[in-house]
């Protein structure tokens, strides 16, 4: 398979006067094209640290991140925007989506930094938002006006938007409630099928449930790694996996 994505001796340490913290120590790590990784680990672990670092929008201390053939840990600030403009999308616990906007013009500012054609990037969305059950009567309306799960699964389209080859998720279903959280997850699976590559930080094993690999963060070192193959709905043998493999973690 195809490595889109490399970490190496990657560590990341936080300073406050004297004091260190080593939040990610020597990790190693490869994403394949294709992949749904998904990094579980308890409150502290190094989760979102290590999404950061591996998304650019971070940089490690030490260790080297190499993506889409890139090795990006020297670049430049603004070399790393351009990168993660071209290369990433990205979906968070907050859907960061701008309120005095309609949910069209959200997507479409985002879409506009890689293409000027309005018109190509105004029907992109469009077919974007009926693919993920946002139907046309909203699609003027204020991001306010929507429930929380719709709210994210425009935050997703806005991710996607650009066809990253990497959509990097940071607890993308935090603050849903239970059906909302299944309909994004149907979202990211669906997604998944179609051959885009997914990195997922979650603590949530509904969440972990929908990803082929799983790895495990423990005081910043990967301790472990599941291997679930491609999401069956239904498949009670796949939770039961996940479940023991989560308690021998210790999770």
């Amino acid at each position: 398979m195809e490595t889109i994505l490399t970490a190496k001796d990657l560590c990341k340490t936080f300073s406050q006067g004297k004091l260190q913290q080593h939040v990610l120590k020597n990790l190693n790590l490869e994403i394949n094209k294709g992949d749904f990784v998904v990094i579980m680990g308890s409150s502290g672990s190094g989760k979102s640290t290590l999404l950061y670092a591996l998304s650019g929008m971070d940089k490690p201390t030490l260790g080297s991140v190499k993506c889409m053939g890139e090795e990006i840990t020297g670049y430049s600030n603004d070399k790393l925007a351009v990168f993660r403009r071209n290369h990433c999308g990205f979906v968070f616990q907050q859907n960061y989506l701008n309120d005095t906007m309609s949910v069209l013009d959200n997507i479409m500012v985002s879409g506009l930094l890689t293409d000027k054609n309005r018109k190509r990037i105004a029907e992109k969305a469009k077919e974007l938002l009926s693919k993920v059950d946002i139907n046309k009567e909203a699609w003027n309306k204020f991001p306010t006006q929507l429930s929380g799960g719709e709210q994210q699964r425009v935050a997703v389209v806005r991710g996607i938007i650009n066809s990253p080859a990497l959509l990097f998720a940071d607890e993308p279903t935090g603050a849903l409630n239970s059906r909302n959280t299944n309909h994004v997850l149907d979202v990211l699976t669906e997604l998944n099928k179609e051959g885009q590559t997914i990195v997922m930080v979650t603590h949530d094993m509904r969440c972990a449930r929908r990803g082929n690999r799983v790895k495990y963060l423990q005081d910043g070192v990967i301790t472990g790694e599941l291997f679930l193959g491609a999401y069956e709905s239904g498949n009670k043998e796949r939770h039961e996996k996940l479940r023991h493999f989560l308690q021998e973690m210790g999770w």
